[in-house]
């Protein structure tokens, strides 16, 4: 969960664990939760602190998991970092679990290679639609409605004090 103050912990937990807990039904259980609060996605992994406890939770011989399953994959991956935390997870033997795959991420199968690319095209597009949408509205909000945004007054205009806001 990258924005702390417009997230609520609970909500976007509890969805991010239906979906895990769907994604491996029948399958297995989960036994332990690694949930980043306040970290952007394009962090790498060994700079989020839950992600960094996972990988290291992960090389160790008496683990009590052999697999890990992501349950929203935009809020875990940015652009290529799925490739790397794959290799890593899969040199401990353990495998990596999507939804968006119906179950274990397997990168021999033609179908989940393009499926992963997709995914991280997906996720550095949202972050980008969201870098731009930003000043888009700001800019609409100065031009079109005439709200004033802070900073500087524009030039011949004057600030005064208008009272408490209403």
């Amino acid at each position: 969960m990258s924005t702390v103050e417009f997230q609520d912990r609970t909500t976007s937990l509890g969805r991010q664990r239906e979906v895990a807990d769907e994604t491996i039904r029948g399958h297995g259980v989960i036994v332990a939760e690694y949930f980043d609060e306040g970290c952007s996605r394009r962090l790498p992994w060994s700079e989020r602190p839950a992600a960094a406890q996972l990988m290291a939770a992960a090389r160790q011989p008496n683990r009590l998991f052999d697999a890990v399953v992501i349950g929203e994959y935009e809020r875990a991956f940015y652009g290529d970092q799925f490739g790397a935390v794959l290799t890593a997870l899969r040199v401990q033997g353990i495998e990596l679990w999507l939804s968006e795959a119906d179950g274990p991420v397997n990168l021999d199968d033609p179908v989940h290679q393009a499926l992963m690319l997709l995914l991280g095209s997906q996720s550095r597009r949202e972050v980008l639609r969201a870098r731009h949408r930003v000043p888009a509205a700001m800019h609409t909000q100065t031009s079109v409605q005439g709200r004033f945004l802070g900073g500087r007054p524009p030039y011949g205009y004057r600030l005064a004090d208008a009272g408490p806001h209403p």
